[in-house]
C-alpha cells in the first residue's frame, strides 16, 4: 500500500514539488498548476499513488487559480480534517490511500453541494476519458 512507503521512497517516486505539496502540505502558486484551466473530460488522480479522485463532470472555474471540483469522484477515496495552520482554521484535503496533501474545501461552491474543493494541480494525475 502506498501509504506504508517511507519518506525516501517517497522522494525517490515524486518530484521534489510533487513532495513538498503531497508530504509536506505545501501548496502551488495561484494561475500556474497544470490544471487549474484545464476543460478535457476525465478523471483527475491522485499524483502519489493513482486513486481516482475528481471528475471533470464536477470542475468548475472558481476564478481562484486552482482546479476547483464540487464533490469528489468517490468520497471514500478523499478525507478531511482541520489544518489550524497559519492561524486559520480550515478543512485540509487528502487521498484517503496514500495520505497525499491535495488542498482544501470550503463552503462557498456552486449548489447543489455548496463546497469548492480547492485542489493543487501538482496533487494530481490526469487520465482522459476514452470514448464509446
Amino acid at each position: 500500500m502506498e501509504s506504508e512507503l517511507s519518506e525516501d521512497k517517497w522522494k525517490k517516486k515524486l518530484t521534489k514539488e510533487q513532495y513538498r505539496v503531497l508530504r509536506e502540505k505545501g501548496t502551488e502558486p495561484a494561475f500556474r498548476g497544470k490544471y487549474w484551466n484545464h476543460h478535457e473530460k476525465g478523471v483527475y488522480k491522485c499524483a502519489g499513488c493513482g486513486a481516482p479522485l475528481f471528475s471533470s463532470e464536477e470542475k468548475f472555474d472558481s476564478g481562484t487559480g486552482w482546479p476547483s471540483f464540487d464533490k469528489p469522484y468517490d468520497e471514500a477515496n478523499v478525507k478531511e480534517q482541520i489544518d489550524t495552520s497559519y492561524d486559520m482554521k480550515r478543512t485540509e484535503v487528502l487521498c484517503s490511500n496514500c495520505g497525499g496533501h491535495l488542498g482544501h474545501v470550503f463552503n462557498d461552491g456552486p449548489n447543489p453541494t455548496g463546497c469548492r474543493y480547492c485542489i493543487n494541480s501538482i496533487s494530481l494525475d490526469f487520465q482522459s476519458k476514452i470514448k464509446d
